[in-house]
């Protein structure tokens, strides 16, 4: 509010954060009297979460703005007539004798061109003024210009797909097609959407394994078959537990990665050192599985220069080799090795 008065109601102001749902939106804009509200994470898990914002009549007709490939070309800027081109060409000429002027005035000597020059500003000025006058006299009720496709739809079909995530899942996967990007990207957002659907049918694990678009779409259509029939699906016991102690083996390395921080920035300090995370770059790079398989073909001696080489020293060879008899008490990483499509929830949330 102490912004919004400082600014003054004329003032575009948009808010963000903790907006996960419409409801959040709403109080979010009555509280800070702000113009509108960003969404990242809320949007993240649900893209029709500013939906509400066209009313409950299913009846009602709206129109949206329909994407065009990046491959195709969108101009959106008006053709050019005689008079522009005489206009851009004048002011450009404008430009040069303000230029001839700043090098006058600052005591250089100017050639008899330049002298010229200086003496046709006058006129030129006037004929801008002309030009732009009779394109103003003639200009058009509206201006056509060519932007962004729209198209009509009934309001009750976009509430359809908002209530069922697998057609949210089906129209990103849709727009991947159209608008490449990398695998694990589109992985992640397709996990975002279908996060609740993914967990309790067991199928996370098989999101992230994905290779193609083609997996991710037969993961979606799985998924829609268990919403509608619930009997096509039987929970694996095994499955569960193997997810629950690779949960408890994860919490577990996030407590032991706290404390090799908080040992190693202490270890810098008591060195002197002006940068406190010195330590916790050295050997802090996560092996790829790639890397894995290579090491595990090469001979034991070899193995462990290796290892230190690429720069993965902080992380427990032993775990990735074969399997680290020291186990929980182990004073270094057991992380999984990074797979084509791994990510860091943090990184792909900023983008």
């Amino acid at each position: 509010l102490k912004v919004r008065e400082a600014l003054g109601p004329d003032f575009p102001l948009i808010a963000n954060g903790n907006v996960i749902t419409f409801d959040d939106v709403e109080s979010n804009m009555r509280f800070t009297k702000s113009d509108g509200v960003m969404s990242a994470e809320g949007i993240l898990d649900n893209p029709a979460l500013y939906l509400p914002r066209h009313g409950e009549d299913g009846n009602k007709v709206i129109q949206i703005k329909v994407p065009t490939p990046l491959n195709e070309s969108v101009e959106v800027k008006l053709e050019l007539d005689g008079n522009q081109k005489k206009i851009r060409k004048l002011t450009k000429k404008l430009r040069e004798i303000e230029a001839i002027e700043a090098k006058a005035a600052s005591g250089e000597d100017l050639s008899k061109d330049q002298t010229s020059k200086l003496a046709t500003k006058k006129d030129v000025t006037a004929s801008i003024s002309i030009l732009a006058a009779e394109d103003e006299q003639g200009k058009p009720e509206t201006d056509k210009v060519s932007g962004p496709k729209t198209a009509k739809i009934a309001l009750k079909d976009l509430q359809l797909a908002a209530e069922d995530a697998t057609i949210l899942a089906n129209e990103y996967i849709d727009l991947t097609i159209k608008y490449p990007t990398k695998m694990r990207t589109v992985i992640f957002h397709t996990r975002r959407i279908l996060k609740s659907e993914l967990n309790k049918y067991q199928l996370m694990e098989e999101c992230v394994a994905s290779k193609t678009i083609e997996d991710l779409r037969e993961l979606v259509t799985k998924v829609s078959k268990y919403l509608k029939d619930p009997s096509l699906f039987h929970f694996d016991k095994a499955k569960a537990q193997k997810e629950k102690d690779a949960m408890e083996r994860k919490k577990r390395e996030e407590g032991k990665r706290k404390a090799y921080e908080a040992r190693m920035m202490r270890k810098a300090k008591r060195e002197g050192k002006a940068d406190l995370e010195f330590y916790l770059r050295q050997g802090a790079q996560l092996p790829t599985v790639e890397e894995v398989q290579d090491l595990k073909k090469r001979p034991k001696d070899e193995q462990m220069s290796l290892w230190k080489s690429q720069d993965h020293s902080q992380h427990c060879m032993a775990f990735h080799m074969d399997e680290c008899k020291r186990d929980r008490t182990c004073a270094f990483l057991h992380a999984d090795a990074r797979g084509v499509n791994a990510f860091a929830e943090s990184d792909e949330v900023a983008g």
